[in-house]
């Protein structure tokens, strides 16, 4: 039984942590008033980035750097888009989506003869264990004894609430969402706040999709990402855009995910066909949505371009 607890707590652990970092990315940009719908095809291009690089460089961090680096290039289109041509942001972020995945898929075909999908990274990122702590039984395996990419979502979701809520850049750049005219006539620059949004979104959305092809996987390909970045989203609405609503949100999504993978490792595939253990996951995410999106308070100025001056 311990060992079945053991399991599921690391798989949801393994699970949440891209999660998390993508919908802390996304809450960047949407506290800043700009959506985005964008953040399948950062995580796309992260994992994608951080894949190459590994295999070139044979460094896992390097490939992590690169792909946060890739996230901010990725997301830049999207700023310009959104914030100086004001176009409507919604459309912005599915383009983001499209041109990411058509980008990598090429760029893979291209730079190995044609193939589907990387060769496998052998230098993928290693579980770092804190001596003593990993020994707790159950809890130890899963919370300390994981991958750096785990380390680095817990502290991006405390420094997040901290920035956020307790400094003068956090308190403008929700002052942005909420009522950009008010924050402007405060001396604030708009622009550059929900710039500086959303290539945060992009560094942090890739460094979730990294995880995916470089400690949770050891390649990539088109299905890499799968949808996590909608989850994402989802969990970043779910848990009303405040860092540990987010985290909450994600870690109860990697949980669905845990559980279709645990189910199919004990053989309830003999019960539920196993098309239906792989659904849950989104599943339970459309049915959090429609119990608690319509509770949830969004910034005020989300999705409403801004123009200086009162123009």
């Amino acid at each position: 039984m311990l060992d079945v607890l053991t399991n599921v707590l690391q798989t949801t652990v393994l699970y949440a942590t891209p999660l998390i970092l993508t919908a802390i990315g996304g809450l960047y940009s949407e506290r800043s008033g700009v959506v985005n719908i964008g953040l399948e095809g950062l995580m796309t291009i992260g994992a994608f980035t951080a894949a190459v690089v590994t295999l070139a460089t044979h460094s896992p961090w390097v490939g992590l750097l690169a792909a946060v680096a890739a996230g901010v290039l990725m997301a830049l289109p999207h700023a310009i888009a959104s914030v100086t041509f004001r176009a409507d942001q919604v459309v912005s972020g599915v383009a983001i989506n499209f041109l990411a995945l058509g980008v990598s898929v090429y760029l893979v075909k291209a730079m190995y003869d044609g193939a589907a999908q990387t060769p496998s990274v052998p230098e993928t990122l290693k579980r770092l264990p804190i001596p003593g702590l990993d020994q707790i039984p159950v809890i130890g395996p899963a919370l300390f004894n994981a991958f750096p990419t785990t380390y680095l979502a817990v502290i991006v979701v405390f420094l997040s609430y901290y920035i956020l809520y307790k400094t003068p850049f956090g308190m403008r750049l929700r002052a942005v969402g909420e009522h950009p005219r008010a924050a402007e006539t405060m001396g604030v620059n708009v622009f550059r706040m929900r710039y500086v949004a959303v290539l945060i979104s992009g560094a942090l959305a890739s460094a979730g999709g990294a995880g995916l092809s470089i400690a949770i996987g050891s390649e990539f390909n088109e299905t890499t990402v799968a949808g996590h970045g909608f989850i994402s989203l989802a969990a970043l609405i779910f848990g009303k855009w405040h860092p540990f609503g987010a985290f909450g949100a994600a870690t109860f999504f990697g949980f669905a995910v845990s559980l279709a993978l645990i189910g199919q490792i004990f053989g309830l595939t003999a019960y539920v066909p196993s098309e239906v253990l792989n659904m849950l996951p989104y599943i339970l995410t459309i049915l959090a949505l429609a119990g608690f999106v319509g509770r949830a308070e969004a910034p005020a100025a989300i999705g409403k371009p801004y123009e200086t001056g009162g123009r």
